[in-house]
């Protein structure tokens, strides 16, 4: 690669990655909603296009980080204003889950209640249960029957699974806190493993995360069919569960960057850009903790 001014602002030439990656979203996006109705090529063409969005990000990132001492900081100022808008369009793209939710737990319910459109005797309760709401409300947990018939669900226990959660993700907020203020003391050591612990704890929430998703398929009878409360409980816990995947996985990067030796005290975007989004998707769980599964 040809050397830079530092005072010059570098721009990378002409590439093709932007072009072969829209080819992978167009397959994952096809692949999946195939895959939705039935069709049999849906889970091989979403398949192809997971593995050639992830080999093209692999080599572009790759690409992006051998040119990264050819960045001056006009460039690393360009950086920190992408990635600040980008964190709010996730702050927006969140935000209309967590409005759709207010919707139907304090608009919709109530509505279709007094008007009667649905079965008799539909109540204005959350979660909205249909007619077994009396039953799951006192804590009644599904036969294998129910849950075969898709007839009742039970709730998922906030103070077990997604409590463990919630302090799981609190404290690698922490930890990755003192990881990086032991970047910025040039101390490598105490960096590494402080981040090792952070996307130690990041997988650990997924591994919860998973377990509490077969619990609550196979034992509380709880599937996105669950009428409305399944499908906004998988949709709103799902997504957020893919940013911490994107995220853990983000950090990771990172720390092996570190242990190559990679970012100083000053010049470290990359880890911030990292610790960034990861604080922000522990934000976002406490938010789904308090209005999820709490309220």
């Amino acid at each position: 690669m040809a050397s830079h001014s530092p005072d010059s602002y570098y721009l990378p030439s002409e590439s093709y990655y932007p072009f072969v990656a829209s080819i992978a979203l167009f397959c994952i996006a096809m692949g999946g909603a195939s895959y939705l109705n039935g069709y049999a090529f849906g889970p091989k063409l979403m398949t192809a296009g997971l593995a050639g969005m992830a080999a093209l990000l692999f080599i572009w990132f790759r690409k992006v980080i051998m040119e990264s001492p050819a960045y001056n900081m006009e460039v690393d100022k360009s950086f920190r204003m992408g990635m600040a808008w980008f964190i709010f369009s996730e702050v927006m793209f969140f935000a209309a889950f967590f409005g759709a939710l207010y919707y139907l737990r304090v608009l919709a319910v109530p509505w279709l209640a007094d008007t009667e459109l649905l079965w008799p005797g539909f109540e204005s309760v959350w979660p909205s249960t249909g007619p077994v709401g009396a039953e799951l409300l006192a804590g009644t947990i599904p036969t294998a029957t129910d849950i075969a018939e898709g007839t009742k669900f039970a709730l998922v226990d906030p103070w077990h699974l997604p409590l463990y959660n919630t302090l799981i993700l609190l404290t690698s907020s922490v930890t990755l806190t003192i990881a990086h203020h032991a970047l910025r003391a040039n101390n490598r050591l105490q960096l590494i493993i402080w981040l090792a612990i952070t996307v130690a704890l990041g997988f650990w929430f997924l591994y919860f995360q998973a377990v509490e998703y077969v619990e609550a398929y196979q034992h509380l009878g709880l599937t996105l069919g669950t009428g409305v409360y399944g499908s906004t409980f998988f949709m709103l816990t799902g997504f957020h569960g893919f940013h911490v995947t994107l995220g853990a996985v983000i950090l990771l990067v990172v720390l092996f960057r570190c242990m190559k030796g990679h970012f100083t005290a000053e010049r470290h975007f990359a880890f911030e850009a990292g610790a960034w989004y990861w604080h922000f998707v522990d934000t976002v769980w406490v938010g789904l903790f308090i209005f999820v599964y709490v309220l």
